[in-house]
């Protein structure tokens, strides 16, 4: 029925499961591979949503309308079922009193429980209702109930979805997919600027540093583009353009929660870096709001969010930076790069081993094997050797990743 049903071409995944408890579960377990959710009933679409795994578009089968009154027919066969002297559940009330209308029914004696709960739960309600002479029997739309309260001989009606119902559930299912994937194939331009590239040269500092971190900063992001598949493209020599899909760039920052990249090269580079994300028609609309979001990134709006969608407006509020990854720096390190901090002059942040350890009032080599240990906690990073026509071991450089004393 569902390849038949369907107005577009698709692949049906089933997810079967024993208790309409486990929907948020297998939703989980579907993950990101499916482009909508189809559920059997509201029950495991509402438990799937209050769980808040519902990342794709998901609709249900209608229980109400033909299938109730479905249902009803079946009841009055039973010649235990009085029809108007029943329990409901799952149902809302309108939608029972639409079916009694139709059929020109009274409903005043039906009673009807909407809310969530657990099977027991349900199935109580029914039971003390029947047992108090309230009702002659009970229509339920979920199996497990339907068992309990046939094993405890209460009357009871499974209300099942009609073929059509399914049908037209299918049909909206494949719809909302369809829409789903559209969506998330616009195309999406990041801007990442660095700050500390974008600065004027100081004197004292090696000239190829710079290129170095450039080349270092391009490899990273070529790296977390891959994942998501991406592309980058150096703008100039303090900005970076990456296209990407809206779909892989919502993973990446868990829904535009997070900035892109940021956390990474924070970590492994030491930099701070501004970001801003556009969608849009064409590749000259994204970058044109790619670039409108990262002026708010650089003005500070958080409130705006660093994401700005085809229609120019802001995406969901996210932080400047994500949060902190990993636990807190190792205090040894943090002490050592606090002391190196507090002697450099002119905000060079280049030391060697001679010069870290008349800073630090020890020999090169134990400042050679501190530094070494800063790299190690991520708190320096080693720069190419600098080559000079003089014989012996080339003199190794490390940038001091002050940004990370914070407040220090």
């Amino acid at each position: 029925m569902g390849h038949a049903a369907a107005p577009l071409p698709c692949r049906l995944v089933a997810a079967a499961y024993r208790d309409e408890q486990e929907a948020a579960d297998k939703v989980t377990r579907l993950g990101a591979g499916v482009d909508a959710c189809l559920f059997a009933s509201p029950v495991p679409y509402d438990l799937a949503r209050r769980s808040g795994v519902l990342t794709m578009p998901a609709t249900y089968v209608q229980l109400g309308g033909a299938a109730l009154i479905a249902a009803l027919a079946r009841a009055a066969l039973d010649e235990r079922i009085d029809p108007r002297r029943v329990s409901v559940d799952v149902l809302g009330r309108a939608d029972i009193e639409e079916a009694y209308a139709d059929l020109g029914l009274p409903a005043g004696d039906v009673h009807s429980r909407d809310e969530p709960g657990a099977t027991g739960t349900i199935a109580s309600f029914h039971e003390r209702l029947a047992r108090q002479g309230n009702t002659s029997g009970a229509l339920t739309c979920l199996p497990a109930v339907a068992d309990r309260l046939q094993t405890a001989g209460v009357p009871v009606v499974r209300i099942r979805p009609t073929s059509a119902a399914v049908r037209t559930a299918l049909h909206t299912a494949a719809l909302l997919g369809a829409h789903h994937r559209l969506e998330e194939s616009q195309l999406t331009v990041v801007l990442v600027e660095v700050p500390t590239l974008r600065e004027p040269v100081r004197r004292a500092a090696p000239r190829y540093w710079r290129d170095e971190l450039r080349l270092s900063l391009h490899r990273l992001l070529v790296q977390e583009a891959n994942r998501i598949n991406a592309s980058v493209t150096a703008v100039d020599d303090h900005s970076y353009m990456v296209t990407a899909t809206r779909g892989s760039v919502a993973t990446a920052t868990e829904g535009f929660r997070v900035l892109p990249f940021a956390a990474r090269v924070r970590d492994e580079l030491g930099l701070a870096v501004e970001v801003g994300v556009g969608m849009g028609r064409t590749t000259h609309d994204a970058e044109s709001h790619a670039r409108a979001a990262l002026a708010r990134t650089q003005a500070g709006k958080q409130a705006q969010g660093f994401a700005v969608d085809r229609e120019g407006r802001a995406l969901i509020p996210a932080p400047r930076m994500p949060p902190q990854g990993g636990g807190p720096l190792k205090p040894k390190g943090v002490e050592v790069l606090a002391r190196l901090a507090a002697k450099l002059e002119g905000g060079d942040t280049v030391v060697d081993a001679e010069g870290a350890g008349k800073m630090l009032g020890v020999t090169p080599r134990t400042a050679r094997r501190l530094l070494r240990t800063l790299v190690d906690e991520g708190l320096a990073w080693p720069l190419p050797p600098n080559r000079t026509p003089q014989p012996g071991r080339p003199r190794q450089l490390y940038r001091l990743i002050v940004e990370k004393l914070g407040g220090r």
